[in-house]
């Protein structure tokens, strides 16, 4: 008898195809042009992830000659407050290069001035900015994985983490335009779907206007944590600083080309190379909101960031600064802060992974913003998906092909079934995501404190019932958007326990405690794992030192 939902194997499954997904199924082609290489992609592949169209600039490059991977830890490490593994970190900048020679194999536009390559400096040391002119990058790095022959399912949600003895065996996906279900066998996984996204709720109540891409709902952090795999950096809760009701990135793009920052009383800031913590501290001791200001600039420099603004970053821009009546020659663009959202590649949320991309259960790995390779951006998605490739067609080649965990499977049907059943149910899904993100606003949301974070703690696990008893499941679409629901709360459940037990404040306004308002070096130099367990709320806490690059 046939089982109910289709079966296909893979030597390698790649969860999520964005910039990272594209980039390690490029790479696991190129590895083993053999390998069957399966994606399964949430959106559609060619438009989707973080970047969904085109990028302005490598955010670390280590220029040969120029600067060092050593330099580049060093920064980080004091970006990072000193909560930072080195060996991730430094493979990132040691490989960046040949990343980059990688992607202009592929037709992806570096431009040169004098013969050199523009590097800019949005690090504390060093110059590792690589501008880039490219917006079709994404649809690049898709069409290239394709053609090697990689196998996209897109529109497939990952939901369960499939294990044989322990190691990694595949993984069940749900169709979102059909609710249909979907195994996969596989040697390998690779884990590359984001981070959350959707977590807080903008200011302006849209569901889906945060900063980050609004598709990324925790599903990569969840499929690791319920397949027993480490998470860590949960209490660091990004809130960026930025276009008011657009969310999109500007900062580095105006004022590394001489656009000049103001507060609300017109005192400059922009002559102490300004970063989003400084302006957080400007809106908190209510000097806000910022405004960065062109009006001084030359045309061609105006012509020139439009251009990267409106054709490589967002096309949309253009249409909302008309819209607002803003002229980059003549008016100011109004900077606020944004929801919270916790990510690998702007922060430090993820899954734990090594200089390998391996994670702690064999046979899985992930790059990208789910992974842990702190403040790693789109270099380090890039580069771990290469690696993460590697390392997977490897493990591919020295084992065989997993047995189908029936039984989790046929837990996944049950659990549909069961949402399924709730059509009956008062509550629009849509309106009780609403809720939950206006919650974690109240109380996960920074400035924290411990009477906030037991309070979160509360209204996850009520959230977290109500979603069976209230929230109402009539068709496929409000199915999947169920599955995020969960997703989004046992992210906020995670991000309270961390946010609890690191008992002082660290890295500016995204983990701030107002009943500890210090940062305590002596303490807290080190890692909060999460891990699924028998713990306070099913989950197992420790902490780990910062491990550190091995001399010589």
């Amino acid at each position: 008898m046939h089982p109910p939902y289709p079966i296909i194997t893979a030597d390698v499954l790649i969860i999520g195809g964005g910039s990272a997904g594209s980039m390690a199924a490029i790479q696991a082609k190129e590895t083993d042009p053999d390998a069957k290489v399966v994606i399964f992609e949430k959106g559609d592949m060619l438009y989707s992830g973080c970047i969904a169209r085109g990028m302005d600039a490598l955010n670390i490059v280590a220029v040969p000659g120029e600067e060092s991977p050593e330099l580049y830890v060093e920064s980080n490490r004091e970006a990072c407050q000193g909560v930072m593994d080195e060996p991730p970190s430094y493979i990132m900048a040691k490989r960046s290069w040949e990343m980059m020679q990688k992607l202009i194999s592929m037709g992806v536009y570096f431009p040169k001035f004098n013969g050199e390559y523009e590097r800019l400096q949005v690090h504390p040391k060093g110059r590792f900015c690589v501008t880039m002119k490219e917006p079709e990058l994404k649809s690049i790095l898709a069409k290239k994985a394709m053609e090697l022959g990689a196998v996209v399912h897109n529109r497939t949600m990952g939901l369960r983490l499939l294990k044989e003895n322990g190691r990694a065996a595949g993984v069940v996906g749900l169709n979102v335009r059909t609710g249909e279900l979907i195994a996969c066998k596989a040697k390998t996984v690779i884990i590359s779907a984001g981070g959350t996204a959707r977590f807080g709720l903008p200011d302006n109540g849209y569901l889906y206007g945060g900063y980050d891409f609004p598709g990324n709902t925790g599903d990569g952090y969840m499929l690791a944590y319920h397949g027993g795999a480490e998470l860590s950096g949960f209490e660091y809760t990004l809130v960026y600083y930025i276009i008011k009701d657009m969310n999109a990135p500007l900062l580095y793009i105006t004022l590394t080309r001489g656009a000049h920052l103001f507060n609300a009383f017109d005192d400059a800031l922009h002559e102490n190379h300004p970063g989003i913590l400084m302006m957080h501290e400007e809106h908190l001791a209510q000097r806000g909101p910022c405004r960065i200001k062109m009006s001084h600039l030359p045309e061609e420099k105006i012509r020139e960031i439009e251009e990267i603004l409106f054709t490589t970053e967002r096309p949309a821009m253009e249409r909302f600064f008309q819209g607002r009546g803003v002229d980059f020659r003549t008016g100011e663009i109004e900077l606020w802060p944004t929801d919270c959202y916790l990510c690998g590649g702007h922060g430090l949320t993820g899954i734990v992974v090594n200089e390998r991309a391996e994670t702690s259960v064999p046979g899985l790995y992930a790059a990208g913003d789910s992974s842990l390779v702190a403040r790693g951006h789109l270099s380090g998605a890039l580069v771990f998906g290469m690696i993460a490739a590697e390392q997977a067609v490897r493990f591919a080649r020295e084992h065989g092909e997993p047995a189908l965990d029936a039984a989790c499977v046929e837990d996944v049907i049950n659990d549909r079934k069961a949402k399924l059943a709730q059509n009956k149910n008062p509550i629009n899904v849509e309106e009780f995501e609403f809720k939950i993100r206006r919650l974690i606003n109240d109380y996960i949301r920074p400035p924290k404190n411990a009477y906030k974070l037991q309070r979160a703690l509360w209204w996850m696990d009520r959230f977290a019932e109500e979603a069976r008893a209230m929230a109402r499941v009539g068709d496929p679409h409000e199915l999947f958007k169920l599955y995020e629901l969960e997703n989004i709360l046992q992210c906020g459940r995670l991000a309270a326990l961390a946010s609890l037990e690191r008992k002082e404040s660290r890295w500016g306004l995204w983990h701030r405690r107002s009943d500890f308002p210090e940062r305590d070096d002596k303490n807290w130099l080190k890692h909060i794992v999460l891990q699924k367990g028998d713990g306070p709320h099913g989950v197992t806490l420790t902490l780990r030192d910062n491990i550190r690059m091995r001399e010589g």
